[in-house]
């Protein structure tokens, strides 16, 4: 059924577990990590996928599962917390799609065939992201505890999919490995006429790389957002930084922007948002700025150049505990362009994906930047993940979005 390389013949085990009492607390508490320097006693003979039984410290009573990682300083990734009973197999792992898919029906209930099914430990699956375009199921996997799982769980979801072809996409580290024999963006199901798919996201036509595309071809936590700076970009111009394959761009031009400018300093990245734009019935001008954001948004304020909807969505500046600093002051750079680039009782969308920064933080960061400016505005909205990204524990969080409209006189 599925490439013979996932049919790996693992020979994994049950292995028991203690943790010291810090560790253990979070487990008691739902926490899906567990961290080597949390772990007082387990087997010696513990390989990755091992199904891990995680014992109380005093009781001897179990109070989870999850499945260990020689690989990472996560040790073991929690698959269940509870004193309750429960066999993982695979009416386990059907329950536990079933759940994370009826989360998503009230997305699945309007005009959208994109969506993510599994977003890791906020859906049980740490280490695992499942994403849907249209009949091509796309399958990331940042951990090899899936490997012995993944025959299991792959007929599930191609039932609740009713996809028609599996890609799978392997982090960097995994993909460096080479003993599971398998390539980042290999079509392990089913076949491919074009690596390019196209989707429907609230009516707009997207298309995405789900072979080579940054992470499984397309970002899917802001659609919410897209959509809704779409309906506010009626007859306005419309500047979209860090467009990448233009997201905001496209859902502004298909509500009827009189003008968008896509900036991105990935060349190919416009090629596609122009590529995706024109995927759709729209009468506005469609414009691109190659080039570093911070650079490109100095020049256009030098030129005294302005927009009635500026949006900034910038990649994470903080992936390691030491940029957050740096990170910070990015985010008020950022947010003091934005709003010289906006026009007289404009419209300002400032986001920001990195988990290490705070929402208070953040939204902090940009009132105090909007204050020091003397124009009047308020934050009219303040948004997070869309439906198919669901928060089940702190670090996994990372989305937040403003929608700051300035009133001048």
């Amino acid at each position: 059924m599925f490439s013979e390389k996932i049919n790996y013949k693992y020979r994994t085990k049950r292995i028991a577990v203690k943790l010291n009492s810090k560790g253990e607390q979070f487990v008691l508490k739902g926490h899906p990590w567990i961290f080597s320097n949390s772990i007082t006693k387990m087997n010696d003979d513990a390989i990755t996928g091992d199904l891990a039984v995680i014992f109380s410290k005093n009781k001897n009573k179990v109070i989870g599962l999850g499945l260990y990682d020689a690989n990472s300083p996560i040790r073991i990734k929690m698959l269940h917390s509870g004193t309750d009973r429960v066999v993982i197999n695979e009416a386990f792992f059907e329950r536990k799609i079933n759940e994370a898919y009826n989360i998503r029906l009230p997305l699945l209930a309007t005009n959208t065939n994109s969506y993510r099914l599994l977003f890791g430990e906020n859906d049980g699956f740490p280490g695992l992201i499942a994403d849907v375009y249209g009949q091509v199921l796309v399958i990331k996997l940042y951990s090899e505890i899936w490997w012995p799982y993944l025959e299991i769980i792959l007929p599930i979801l191609l039932q609740y999919t009713k996809t028609q072809c599996i890609v799978l996409r392997l982090s960097r580290q995994l993909n460096q490995l080479s003993n599971h024999g398998l390539a980042d963006g290999e079509v392990i199901f089913g076949s491919m006429d074009n690596e390019i798919v196209e989707f429907l996201e609230h009516g707009v036509r997207f298309s995405a790389n789900v072979i080579r595309g940054h992470k499984t071809g397309y970002f899917l936590d802001h659609r919410a957002n897209r959509k809704q700076v779409g309906q506010w970009s009626r007859g306005k111009s419309v500047l979209d930084v860090f467009s990448y394959a233009g997201g905001f761009s496209v859902h502004a031009l298909a509500q009827g922007a009189k003008e968008v400018t896509s900036l991105d300093l990935s060349e190919q990245a416009l090629d596609m948002a122009v590529n995706n734009g024109k995927l759709n019935a729209y009468n506005g001008t469609h414009n691109t700025i190659v080039g570093d954001a911070f650079e490109e948004m100095d020049k256009l304020i030098k030129r005294n150049v302005t927009f009635d909807v500026v949006v900034i969505d910038p990649p994470s500046f903080a992936k390691r505990h030491s940029e957050i600093e740096l990170a910070k002051r990015k985010y008020a750079q950022l947010a003091a362009l934005g709003e010289k680039l906006t026009a007289g009782n404009g419209l300002l969308v400032l986001a920001s994906c990195s988990s290490r920064v705070s929402d208070q933080t953040f939204f902090d960061i940009n009132n105090h930047v909007l204050t020091l400016t003397k124009r009047a505005f308020d934050r009219i909205l303040k948004t997070g993940h869309d439906i198919d990204h669901p928060v089940r524990f702190l670090e996994g969080a990372y989305l937040k979005c403003g929608y700051y409209r300035f009133f001048d006189a």
